[in-house]
């Protein structure tokens, strides 16, 4: 059973990356595709996969990697279904939980190491929904918004009736 919110669980203990690192060349199934593109509100997701290498950090892992997808979306111009390219970067320290310092407080914390185990499905989600273009356009597509119809009268007119009740009366 899948987790909400945390569709692609893909646990790595820190006792299984060896001194050498590890790499993880991961391709999403179609129930965690299904799930992904849910909670992403996609139209379709037909790829979803990731890179991943693995090392120890001190006490903790650093996983870096590449998610890359193919999304179905609708594009927000012609409304017509189209496909997206998503390929995001990630580099992410994972550490076992402890009291946050304040004075020594990074600008991006690590995330949870727990019990030992790194989620880099997680992980690699956060990124690929980081990474979707939530306004997607087709080539080519130009927005032309729709022809002003002018009554001449212009935008003020009524408001001038209500000063002088009798402009505009022959």
């Amino acid at each position: 059973m899948t987790k909400v919110g945390k569709p692609w669980h893909l646990p790595v203990r820190l006792d299984d990356v060896p001194e050498t690192g590890l790499h993880l060349d991961l391709v999403a199934d179609d129930a965690v595709r299904a799930d992904v593109g849910a909670l992403a509100e996609l139209r379709d997701l037909p790829r979803l996969a990731a890179a991943i290498d693995i090392v120890r950090h001190g006490e903790g892992l650093r996983a870096t990697g590449q998610v890359s997808a193919t999304v179905g979306q609708i594009c927000v111009i012609t409304l017509e279904p189209m496909e997206s390219k998503v390929s995001e970067a990630f580099d992410v320290i994972f550490a076992p939980a402890v009291a946050a310092d304040p004075a020594t407080e990074a600008a991006e914390p690590p995330e949870a190491l727990v019990d030992g185990v790194a989620d880099v499905g997680a992980v690699a989600t956060e990124f690929f929904l980081l990474g979707i273009d939530r306004y997607p356009k087709k080539p080519g597509a130009v927005f032309a918004p729709p022809p002003v119809e002018s009554t001449g009268a212009g935008a003020f007119a009524a408001l001038a009736r209500l000063k002088d009740p009798d402009a505009g009366k022959p």
